[in-house]
């Protein structure tokens, strides 16, 4: 079957919440996140997320079926956890559109369906007027982290060869349960960015 790619906005990203929110907790449960998943939680997230002004959901459909799925929306609009990296870093947040996350199964990945999640989120970016700058954060682990898989590849290769760089001293901190925890514990998020 083709993979098929779609920008969704506004009241178009309503009936694909709960199945995002689903593939957030599937993916991130696995390693470097390591999330224990809260659903509830996550569809909260996500109804805010797609009801902020310009906010986009870029889905992966195969079959009918969202198979992944990437966030983003304005800076402006989000939290002060995430706002405050980037501005402590001196950037303004009316210039800064942030990527929320981008999660795909396994069976789909390798075949530049990434390439598409950041494509897409550029071009909407890029649509409104200020933005800049794209940003996004990825946990830090040590190279010895007992839950690293052998095999394990880190994706900063690929968020450099997309021209991203991770922002010196842009470093947040953001709490979630781990596999097998009995509470939630900070972790470390490196920002990312890239100017347009």
């Amino acid at each position: 079957m083709t993979i098929r790619i779609e920008r969704r906005i506004g009241a178009d990203t309503a009936e694909i919440l709960d199945r995002v929110a689903a593939l957030r907790i599937e993916v991130f449960r696995e390693y470097p996140y390591l999330y224990e998943g809260d659903l509830s939680y996550e569809q909260g997230y996500l109804r805010a997320l797609a009801a902020a002004e310009r906010a986009v959901i870029v889905c992966a459909i195969e079959g009918g079926e969202v198979v992944g799925a990437a966030t983003g929306a304005p800076l402006v609009t989000q939290v002060e956890d995430f706002r405050a990296p980037l501005e402590g870093a001196g950037l303004r947040a009316e210039e800064v559109f942030y990527f929320g996350e981008s999660v795909l199964l396994a069976p789909w990945r390798g075949r530049g369906i990434g390439h598409a999640f950041f494509d897409e989120r550029e071009g909407h970016a890029r649509e409104i007027d200020g933005i800049r700058h794209c940003s996004f954060c990825g946990v830090v682990r040590p190279e010895d982290h007992p839950a690293r898989p052998a095999d394990h590849r880190p994706l900063d290769g690929f968020w450099r060869g997309r021209g991203y760089t991770p922002l010196p001293g842009a470093i947040g901190s953001f709490s979630w349960k781990e596999l097998g925890d009995s509470a939630e514990t900070p972790h470390p998020m490196q920002f990312w960015l890239r100017t347009l």
